[in-house]
């Protein structure tokens, strides 16, 4: 039966195996940036920084930049949107509230902001990367897709508020919710136990 499986089945190969490695260091340096998200969010606005001028150095890769401007709404659209659309499914689960006497549910998103600042990070390197091979600089009046992009981001940002004007949610929450106690109400006795 040992000889069966053979000796190469057991073992993997030293470059799967340091490829393997290399994911599992990459991955916890990835989970430890969990938590630091201004850190990571300033980070990310770096790579932004110089991915704006290294195409504006080169005066090129237009169509790059339109690409993942498009990805970049398509990640907002994702990040600000409820996990459960009310408007295509009733379910038992988790939904938004629709009337005041509907208890409170949390808006959950359907892509949270880790994935989201992850997936933005990941395009705007794989853009910079692009723009040194010539074959990714396609010559284009650059105005047209810059009105054109405009023209989504407003028709696509009005469909969106829209949506949450409807269904009453906002995916963002400023500060924590404090309780203020209930006011004391005119009809107290001024009985205070002493």
């Amino acid at each position: 039966m040992e000889g069966i499986r053979g000796d190469g089945a057991s073992s993997a190969s030293p470059l799967s195996q340091w490829g393997h490695d290399g994911w599992r260091i990459y991955q916890y340096y990835l989970d430890k940036t969990t938590p630091h998200t201004a850190y990571r969010w300033i980070g990310t606005l770096v790579i932004t920084a110089i991915y704006c001028l290294r195409v504006y150095h080169v005066q090129g890769f237009y169509v790059v930049a339109y690409g993942l401007g498009i990805y970049l709404l398509n990640l907002l659209i994702g990040f600000l949107s409820p996990l459960v659309d009310p408007e295509l499914e009733v379910t038992d689960g988790p939904s938004l509230p629709t009337k005041g006497s509907d208890e409170f549910k949390p808006f959950i998103r359907r892509l949270p902001e880790f994935k989201f600042w992850y997936s933005m990070t990941k395009a705007f390197c794989i853009a910079f990367v692009m723009t040194f091979f010539s074959v990714f600089d396609v010559p284009v009046f650059w105005p047209i897709l810059l009105c054109y992009w405009i023209v989504l981001f407003v028709l696509t940002m009005r469909r969106q508020i829209t949506h949450m004007i409807k269904y009453k949610y906002i995916p963002f929450s400023i500060g924590k919710q404090k309780y203020t106690g209930k006011k004391p109400s005119a009809s107290s006795n001024g009985f205070r136990g002493d």
